[in-house]
């Protein structure tokens, strides 16, 4: 499994051996709201984890646990999911950081690494994000990004309130990429 790395921020493999790194900043009020998925114990988080290490023996994801390096501290979770190798379509997604590291340029930093690895080592043809319609926040970051708002998944998926949510569906192509890089990131 791949490990993404710049100054400010360490990908590497998640895994039973280190999401308790994430019990605290799981705990956190609100933190992944907008998902389907729950975090808020020890066993639903440990749970949450198996979930995406069946992605990765599966090739449909590959998980990653967030280490800030300029705060030395976990700061969350983030994976690729929903892989397509035929078509080379990939999403990144299922990010969540605490409190503390939200509004820092943390996920300005793993989003880079992320799109980089998917565009220039996994040569993939397309990133896609999606997104909670209502989640006005993770959808603002996406754009700053780049991204591209495709449309819309009306009511496809049943949250854990019993609500059915609306979904944003966000993408880049790989030959955005290199303009993306260069502007938005400041990267060559």
């Amino acid at each position: 499994m791949a490990t993404l790395e710049n100054e400010r921020v360490l990908l590497s493999p998640l895994s039973l051996d280190n999401y308790h790194q994430l019990l605290d900043v799981a705990q956190e009020k609100d933190l992944i709201y907008y998902s389907p998925s729950t975090i808020s114990s020890a066993e639903k988080l440990q749970d949450y984890v198996k979930v995406a290490l069946d992605g990765y023996h599966n090739k449909t994801t590959i998980p990653f646990i967030i280490y800030d390096k300029s705060k030395q501290k976990y700061a969350g979770s983030t994976r690729f999911g929903l892989i397509n190798w035929k078509n080379k379509v990939l999403h990144i997604g299922w990010t969540w950081i605490g409190h503390e590291f939200q509004g820092s340029g943390l996920n300005k930093h793993m989003k880079f690494l992320m799109l980089h690895y998917a565009f220039e080592t996994l040569e993939f043809e397309k990133v896609e994000f999606r997104i909670d319609e209502r989640n006005q926040k993770s959808r603002k970051a996406v754009e700053k990004l780049g991204a591209t708002l495709e449309g819309l998944l009306r009511k496809d998926t049943l949250m854990n309130d019993g609500f059915r949510r609306s979904t944003c569906c966000y993408g880049i192509l790989k030959n955005e990429w290199p303009s993306i890089k260069t502007t938005i990131f400041n990267a060559y």
